[in-house]
């Protein structure tokens, strides 16, 4: 069976071809102390300018940083965005040779310049449409370079590139040598006879699209995202577009696949503090063909590129993605698979799923950890504390085998599946699980809790789990421990009492 790390490291093996929107992306930062005495605008003091490739060159700059040989196809005029896009393909190994000159035109441009990390205002120029002639020598590279490479991606901005001409072209070359072929657009209904392996718009585009289609006020909601209005969003989107299947993208809250067999399958996100969501599709899209295109199944491939999104919100400017990157979240995600199956495999993913439902339906869930053996006053308050910090409380207890690493040989009283019980039948806790790990890591990176609770004694300690939860987007709460009560104690008075009873029969 072929790993997930052996299918990235196959991308180095592989041809892809974009087609799409030539972009520059510029980005202007500096600070803001006051306002212009001109008008109520902020006076911008420029600290730092940085131009990357944006739009359907991002998602060519991605395809070439996860190591695959890029033919990148689109439309560039002649002028200073155009010169300097084609310098930074050309630095990031891309040629730039079947990007088509229109000396008419004017290259799409998107300058976003930004105070104190804030947004202050975004320029975008560029033309739409295109000389008759450039439109010629665009079909005539797409003639010649589909049938050579092992993956297609469309990438279209709506700016013009994906004409009729060029996606009717698509069709025909596609019904004559098939090949895995991703279409990432926002005007998706023009290429509903394409024939593509697989579609990805955004929950946004696959709903506005679905709308479009249906008589007045038969639409959905204006901003449900709920699993089964995705769902159905998405069904009614396969009845309009000729694809195998479909990979609806919702931010946060991760993917849902549906195919013709009526099969839809919901793949988790991996949510980070401050998400820089820009070029993160372009990552997505990216990783997710070359995957496919190395032999993944789809759902498969849609993990691997929500591994490569994740890694792109986390960056700052229009991200690009590295095989090595990739490789490492991988072997990461495998790892921790396989950690989590040596226990409970069926228990960690039904509880794991169950949580997904949970978060999908805008509830904080809470997660705390502990031996908790001789259940006493300060565990009930400390649990009911973490439980008033969201909607749900997860409770991760140690097995006998982990009780006994941190408590000692005589440790625990209690067996693992009497503690387990006594702390599920607690008001406050929602769901247990068992973890045999020193530190519940894994287990905090398969159930991806917003808050991870600790109690008071690690408030001067380093907590060995902080990497683990900061990595799914959690944060830390340090809550003070009720009367200094602990099972050791409770421990020590009882052993205590005993002696003391012994010596008073005795004597």
């Amino acid at each position: 069976m072929t790993t997930t790390v052996e299918l990235v490291r196959r991308f180095r093996q592989l041809r892809a071809l974009v087609i799409g929107d030539a972009m520059l992306d510029s980005y202007l930062e500096g600070t803001a102390t006051r306002l212009c005495s001109e008008g109520p605008v902020p006076i911008v003091r420029k600290t730092a300018e940085r131009r990357v490739a944006g739009g359907a060159a991002n998602t060519a700059a991605n395809l070439r940083a996860l190591g695959a040989d890029v033919v990148f196809l689109g439309i560039a005029g002649r002028d200073i965005a155009g010169t300097l896009l084609r310098a930074i393909l050309r630095e990031q190994g891309i040629n730039d040779d079947w990007l088509v000159e229109d000396a008419l035109a004017t290259t799409q441009h998107k300058l976003r310049i930004l105070a104190n990390g804030q947004y202050v205002v975004r320029f975008d120029e560029g033309t739409q449409h295109y000389t008759p002639e450039t439109r010629q020598q665009l079909l005539a590279h797409l003639e010649a370079e589909f049938p050579r490479c092992d993956v297609v991606v469309v990438s279209d901005y709506c700016y013009g590139v994906a004409s009729t001409e060029v996606i009717e072209r698509l069709q025909a070359l596609q019904a004559a040598h098939p090949r895995v072929l991703l279409v990432d657009s926002k005007g998706l209904h023009h290429f509903r006879n394409v024939g593509a392996t697989v579609v990805t718009p955004n929950h946004l585009e696959a709903r506005l699209l679905v709308e479009y289609s249906q008589p007045a006020g038969t639409g959905g909601s204006e901003n449900g995202q709920s699993l089964a209005e995705v769902e159905q969003i998405g069904r009614q989107l396969l009845t309009m577009i000729a694809t195998q299947h479909a990979a609806i993208t919702m931010a946060e809250n991760g993917v849902l696949l549906l195919d013709r067999q009526s099969q839809a399958r919901h793949l988790p996100a991996h949510p980070v503090a401050k998400a820089n969501d820009v070029g993160a599709g372009d990552s997505f899209a990216s990783a997710m063909g070359l995957a496919l295109a190395a032999g993944a199944s789809i759902e498969e491939a849609a993990q691997v590129g929500i591994d490569a999104a994740s890694i792109a919100v986390t960056k700052r400017w229009t991200a690009i993605v590295q095989h090595q990157e990739l490789l490492q979240r991988v072997s990461l995600r495998e790892h921790i698979a396989q950690s989590a199956a040596g226990a409970a495999p069926h228990a960690l993913t039904r509880l794991a799923t169950q949580l997904n439902a949970e978060r999908l339906a805008g509830k904080k869930i809470v997660f705390t950890n502990g031996v908790f053996d001789i259940l006493h006053a300060g565990h009930v308050q400390f649990l009911r504390q973490a439980r008033a910090l969201g909607d749900v409380l997860v409770v991760g207890i140690n097995s006998d085998r982990g009780a006994r690493l941190l408590k000692g040989r005589n440790r625990p009283i209690n067996s693992e599946q009497d503690r387990m019980a006594l702390v599920a039948a607690l008001d406050p806790v929602d769901y247990v699980t068992l973890f045999d790990e020193d530190i519940p890591a894994t287990l905090i990176r398969t159930l991806r809790p917003h808050i991870h609770v600790k109690g008071g004694d690690y408030v001067d300690e380093a907590l060995p789990e902080a990497r683990a939860v900061e990595e799914v987007g959690g944060h830390v709460v340090i809550l003070p421990l009720a009367n200094n009560l602990s099972t050791s104690s409770v421990i020590d008075r009882i052993i205590a009492t005993a002696f003391d009873h012994e010596i008073g029969v005795e004597g």
